[in-house]
């Protein structure tokens, strides 16, 4: 049961996180939220890097999710 909450959460920030991502490549650096990180008024570009960050850690949570979810075998 505790591994089944942990997939199902770690799937659901891995989704979250690729949202953020690609909403950090569609939206210039002015017209983020001010509770983002690289929010900056006088800046027109997008933040590629923070975009990238939030996609490598989803690959990172499907990957635990991934791991995670597969059947245990004993070792004799």
């Amino acid at each position: 049961m505790k591994n089944k909450i942990l997939v199902v959460g770690s799937i659901i920030v891995a989704i979250i996180f690729v949202l953020g991502g690609i909403y950090y490549w569609i939206t210039p650096a002015d017209a983020l939220p001010t509770f983002f990180p690289g929010y900056d008024a006088t800046m027109t570009g997008i933040h590629f890097k923070h975009g990238l960050g939030l996609v490598v850690l989803a690959l990172a949570l499907g990957a635990f999710a991934w791991f995670k979810s597969g059947e245990k075998k004993e070792i004799n």
